[in-house]
């Protein structure tokens, strides 16, 4: 069933923050980030994922934010939006919904809160996979649903024709070696601090927050690895590596926007229940953006 699977464009995707301005959406800002991150090469665009603080939009924004992403891109590059919720016949309804905005494929985390079992798992994504037909990329991020999609449990799942890909943020290189042996899908990476040995393993690209920040050097990486020059991709790989830290100093967007707002790009402000990184980070992100992360910010799309 495999030979028919859509195949995504090899390369960065970035995971988009979603930038609010006095608890709205920023029409403008989007606008701006998105058409950053063309500029700059990437292979994809995914919408209204975590990074996006998806759980915290309504139906309205959501739509508005990936209508308007794919707008933008314009073909340029793919855009996959997240549609996954913790309860299958609502993201089933979300998919159906979010397919229909020009989408070239839908990003569906695993349930959280409810912890299903491996075989609930199955059952979950397949009900999704033959009841919308538009190809799907499963995200496994245990360290937000507290459950692991495990190897198996891909492989019995790659036998959808809908099921094309996988974002692995499991940070487990063997569990992820594993997955990269099941024939008819991509594996992307979604642990940029992980992202060049997942390259190494085979993957098909990374999904990645640093991207938000630096996107022509992320490409700059991959492109360097894809081409076969190791060693510009590890230098590359190791300069960035700071900022990678410094982007999960606090849960995720938050400390991204802080950059992304000393970088007069977006306000900082995530929506509640996220909150602004603490002064004591936001000191310490001013000293970054100053000290290391201006020189790379220079070599950047304008």
């Amino acid at each position: 069933m495999t030979e028919s699977k859509t195949v995504l464009p090899r390369g960065i995707y970035t995971a988009l923050v979603t930038p609010f301005r006095d608890g709205e959406i920023d029409h403008a800002a989007w606008e701006r980030l998105v058409s950053r991150q063309v500029a700059a090469g990437v292979a994809g665009l995914v919408p209204v994922g975590c990074t996006g603080e998806a759980a915290a939009l309504d139906e309205a924004e959501r739509e508005w934010l990936v209508r308007r992403c794919v707008e933008i891109a314009d073909g340029a590059c793919a855009v996959v939006a997240g549609s996954g919720t913790n309860v299958t016949a609502g993201t089933i309804a979300l998919s159906e919904r979010t397919a229909k905005w020009g989408v070239d494929a839908l990003m569906l985390i695993s349930p959280y809160y409810n912890k299903p079992q491996q075989h609930g798992l199955v059952a979950h994504y397949r009900a999704v996979a033959r009841a919308v037909d538009t190809p799907q990329v499963l995200y496994n991020v245990p360290g937000r649903t507290a459950v692991n999609i495990q190897p198996a449990t891909v492989a019995e799942l790659a036998d959808e024709p809908n099921i094309i890909a996988v974002k692995e943020a499991s940070g487990n290189l063997d569990q992820i070696a594993e997955i990269m042996k099941i024939p008819g899908l991509q594996v992307f990476s979604g642990d940029d601090g992980l992202n060049l040995p997942i390259f190494e393993l085979g993957a098909a690209g990374a999904i990645s927050v640093l991207s938000n920040i630096l996107p022509g050097a992320s490409v700059r990486m991959w492109d360097a690895w894809s081409e076969g020059r190791a060693d510009a991709a590890r230098k590359i790989a190791d300069g960035l590596s700071p900022v990678v830290e410094a982007l999960f100093i606090e849960t995720n967007p938050a400390p991204a926007k802080t950059l992304l707002d000393m970088m007069g790009l977006c306000d900082r402000a995530p929506r509640l229940p996220l909150a602004p990184v603490t002064d004591a980070t936001s000191g310490k992100l001013a000293d970054f953006h100053e000290r290391i992360l201006g020189p790379l910010i220079a070599e950047e799309p304008q």
